[in-house]
């Protein structure tokens, strides 16, 4: 397996208990490229779930922040201070909010811009008042990068378009990513690693497939092999 393969592969740590996310990180801290700690286990365990995980692998905070920019600002700081290495906020918050995140985040690590969620069907975008026409998504990726974002969280279908916007430089990152033969779960939108990579992606956040696996190493590394073959 490559180092470059490697570091394009996420694993949502999206458990009950802090025990078992901690043996799951310790198992694949050489298989992977980080590690992301949801919101199931940061209600749950708070600044504690990062700090026992931390020593396994970088850490990608996905507590997709949404509020006001200087809550959101004074959050970022005290989130940014565990360590991690990414963390998530709410593209809709608007151009303050990101800039506000961004600028307490500092250079200790990335921003990443959530987009739409990839559970939003067509028909819940319609009951949401969500706009579906095809540049909603590229220009929520275009406000969040143009004022401080260093990433985007979107799904695989929106990611040619976005990549399109931006260019190359921000990170991209798809969830809902499953191997041939993995159902969806609860992801309206989901798909394979190689279509996730050929769409444009820089990090592919992958939970169930590896965490529910009944050898979660071998499914990582799997995912890496299909990586590392493109």
């Amino acid at each position: 397996m490559s180092a470059s393969a490697q570091a394009k592969l996420a694993v949502a740590l999206d458990v009950e208990q802090l025990e078992r996310a901690v043996d799951l990180a310790r198992s694949l801290q050489h298989d992977v490229g980080c590690f992301k700690v949801g919101l199931e286990l940061f209600s749950a365990y708070g600044p504690e779930a990062v700090r026992a995980i931390r020593p396994y692998g970088d850490i990608f905070l996905d507590v997709k922040l949404h509020d006001i920019p200087t809550t959101v600002g004074r959050a970022t700081r005290q989130l940014a201070a565990l360590g991690i290495s990414l963390m998530t906020v709410h593209a809709s918050g608007g151009p303050a909010m990101v800039a506000a995140a961004a600028e307490a985040f500092g250079t200790r690590g990335r921003v990443l811009a959530v987009t739409v969620l990839t559970s939003i069907s067509a028909q819940d975008r319609e009951r949401l008042g969500i706009p579906d026409h095809e540049d909603h998504v590229p220009d929520l990726a275009e406000l969040a990068t143009d004022h401080g974002a260093s990433g985007i969280v979107c799904s695989v279908t929106e990611a040619p378009a976005v990549r399109a916007r931006i260019g190359h430089r921000p990170l991209v990152v798809t969830p809902g990513i499953r191997p041939t033969g993995f159902g969806t779960d609860d992801h309206a939108t989901a798909t394979t690693p190689t279509a996730a990579i050929d769409a444009g992606s820089d990090l592919l956040v992958v939970g169930r497939p590896i965490t529910q696996a009944d050898d979660p190493r071998a499914a990582a590394q799997a995912i890496v092999a299909e990586l590392d073959a493109i």
